[in-house]
Order: structure tokens, then C-alpha cells, then sequence
């Protein structure tokens, strides 16, 4: 039984952009909320990657991590994810290993194989070479990645002799996650020994999530990274003082998601005002419907009851909470909230509970 002393909170940060607005304020917005959750006690702070996006900003996560680690003081500061499948093994190795080396144990990086963009965007950001093909060589990429932040690919590999500096001059190295929302993930993640995070936040993946976690547990195998599963679930939450204002608020999100999926732009998050009377056709309203059911929306104790509820489902209390909404100090009241409900215990430290979670995790 998961309860609220179990539970360790996560930001999710896809560093939204409003409409109206520029990526800068955007990017700033991330530094300014990453102070302002520290100071709430949440665990860690997750940066996400997307290319050619005008609704999010985050393009380049290990330089938004730098900055958003050079002010705060003690929060974890990490990638949620970096998409690894764009770049090589050996130059995401060097970048994190430089951010441990200016922070050391308070650096995560956490690795997607999604594109975070469009196909054509895709192919720009590997041009003039070819897109990898992400289902052949995505593992080994990982297993080199983990090599590098490590001792380097030791016996017959063809990169042997290859290091990440400055991985060898210190004692300290980022935490590896793998992130994914379907099975390929999670089994990868539980043969190489890694913590897998959950993306239930898409909204169309908290039906079959519990059944992945599941099999990642299952199939865990120990390793020199952890000794036992660990699962994080990252949830899409909006919480305002009434349970009226909260799904007004959330609004802006529900639509930007539905208008992307029609292949449309609208430059940014839509205000509350104009999302709500928004005009959609039948089909539209209906995926937009679909699409929200797994969103945590409402007052306080709505909040914290169906986070536990999620919680209880995926058998863990290390809970991600992405919030995206027009205003930005709803989204700083939002993280308030949430942070408040369950202030009767620290959510930075949580008791031990299923998986056997490093502190350092």
C-alpha cells in the first residue's frame, strides 16, 4: 500500500511557451520555477528535449541543466529526456560528464529514443548524414553511453581506449535513467540494470503503464548501476485552489494538444479565456477527451488522492509532475499545491517502500 509518506516528487519541465510570448521567457521561466520547487522541497528537477516546436523550448537540455544546476543549490538537475537516437554516445557522455563534474551528485540523465520532433525535423538534425535506425542500434548505443560515464568499452569493442572526460579524473557520475512509455523501453532498461521512468503524462499510456512497470520488474536484471528496480511514473497534473479553476487552467494544455495532433500551430499555449470556447468538431473533441483521461486535474486533496491513486497503480512513490498551462504563476501555484498537501512529511525523502531506490536516485 502506497501511502503519502512514500512519495517523492519530480518536475517535469517541457519549458512551455505562450502564445504571444518568446523561448527565451520560456527558458527563463524554467530557471525561476527550478528555484522556486527547490525551495517547496521537491527531489528533482527534469528537463525535456523537442526540436522545431513552437508550443515548448527546450532544445538543448544539457545546457538548460547548467543553467537551472548554477542556480539552485542542492535539487537534482536532469534530462527527461536527452533523445539519443540525434547525437553520438561519446559526446552525450562528455556533456554530462562535465555537468557531474561542476555538480557533483545532483546530475540525472535520462535518455529517450523518440525524436522529439517531426520526421522531417529528424532528418534535419542528422543531416547530411542518415537517420539511425533507432530499433537496431539504439541499445548498443546505450550500452556504449553507460561504458563511457564508466570505465570506458573495455575487451574486443572497437572503441576501446575511447574515455569521456573528465569521467576519469573524478569519483562521481551522473544517474542513468531510461525513459519510454512502451515495452522496448522497459525491457532495455531492466536487461542493462537501469531505473526506468514511465511517461503516463502522454495521456494516451496510463491504460497498459502498470502492465509495463510490471514487466520491467519482472524481467530487472541487478547490475553495477542498481541492485534492484527502481520505477518512476511522470503524471500530467493541474492544481488550483477549486476544482473549476484547475480544469480552466488545464484548458490551454488539453488544446495545444489536440491542435499538434491535427498538424496545426497556433505560436504557443492559447490563454484559458480563448482554449475553453475553443471550436472543435465532434472527432476533435473527442480525442481531446480521450487523450485527458489519465490528467490529474483539480483542488488539493483532488490532487493528492489521484496521485496516490497513480502511485498505487504503478507500485512506486517516485511520482513526476508535469504541469503546462498558459499563466505562469499557475504553474507556480500549481507546484505550491501540490508540494502543500503533502507537506506533512518530507517529499524529498521519502520512506523505503517497493523499489529499492538509491538516495542518490
Amino acid at each position: 500500500m502506497i501511502n503519502e509518506n512514500d512519495i517523492k516528487l519530480t518536475v517535469v519541465d517541457q519549458s512551455p511557451i505562450r502564445r504571444g510570448d518568446t523561448a527565451s521567457s520560456a527558458l527563463k521561466e524554467s530557471v525561476e520555477l527550478a528555484q522556486h520547487v527547490e525551495s517547496l522541497g521537491y527531489h528533482r528537477y527534469w528537463v525535456a528535449e523537442h526540436h522545431n516546436s513552437t508550443s515548448f523550448s527546450g532544445t538543448s537540455p544539457e545546457i538548460l541543466i547548467g543553467q537551472i544546476a548554477a542556480n539552485t543549490k542542492e535539487i537534482r538537475v536532469g534530462s527527461g529526456g536527452v533523445m539519443l537516437s540525434h547525437y553520438s554516445a561519446l559526446k552525450v557522455a562528455e556533456q554530462f560528464s562535465m555537468l557531474d563534474s561542476f555538480y557533483p551528485n545532483r546530475i540525472d540523465l535520462g535518455i529517450g529514443r523518440a525524436p522529439g520532433s517531426d520526421r522531417k525535423t529528424a532528418v534535419a538534425l542528422a543531416y547530411p548524414r542518415t537517420v539511425m535506425d533507432v530499433q537496431q542500434d539504439f541499445p548498443q548505443m546505450v550500452q556504449d553511453l553507460t561504458s563511457f560515464l564508466n570505465e570506458g568499452p573495455i575487451g574486443n569493442h572497437h572503441l576501446n581506449g575511447i574515455s569521456a572526460q573528465p569521467g576519469k579524473l573524478k569519483e562521481t557520475s551522473p544517474a542513468i535513467w531510461l525513459l519510454g512509455s512502451s515495452d522496448y523501453s522497459a525491457r532495455l532498461a531492466a536487461e542493462m540494470g537501469l531505473p526506468f521512468s514511465f511517461a503516463d503524462f502522454f495521456g494516451n499510456t496510463s491504460e497498459y503503464g502498470p502492465q509495463i512497470t510490471d514487466l520491467y520488474r519482472k524481467l530487472f536484471e541487478p547490475s553495477k548501476f542498481l541492485a534492484a528496480p527502481i520505477v518512476n511514473v511522470s503524471l500530467q497534473v493541474t492544481c488550483a485552489p477549486t476544482e473549476q479553476e484547475a480544469r480552466f487552467v488545464g484548458s490551454s494544455r488539453n488544446l495545444n494538444k489536440i491542435i499538434s495532433r491535427l498538424g496545426l500551430s497556433t505560436q504557443g499555449l492559447i490563454p484559458p479565456e480563448e482554449a475553453m470556447d475553443w471550436p472543435l468538431d465532434s472527432y476533435a473533441r473527442e480525442y481531446m477527451e480521450q487523450s485527458s483521461q489519465s490528467n490529474i486535474e483539480g483542488e488539493p486533496d483532488q490532487v493528492k488522492e489521484r496521485i496516490l491513486m497513480a502511485a498505487e497503480r504503478y507500485q512506486t512513490g517516485d511520482i513526476g509532475i508535469v504541469t503546462n498551462c498558459y499563466d505562469f504563476e499557475h504553474r507556480k501555484r500549481s507546484y505550491s499545491l501540490v508540494a502543500e498537501s503533502f507537506r506533512s512529511q518530507e517529499i524529498g525523502n521519502p520512506a523505503p517502500i517497493g523499489d529499492n531506490a538509491d538516495t542518490n536516485i
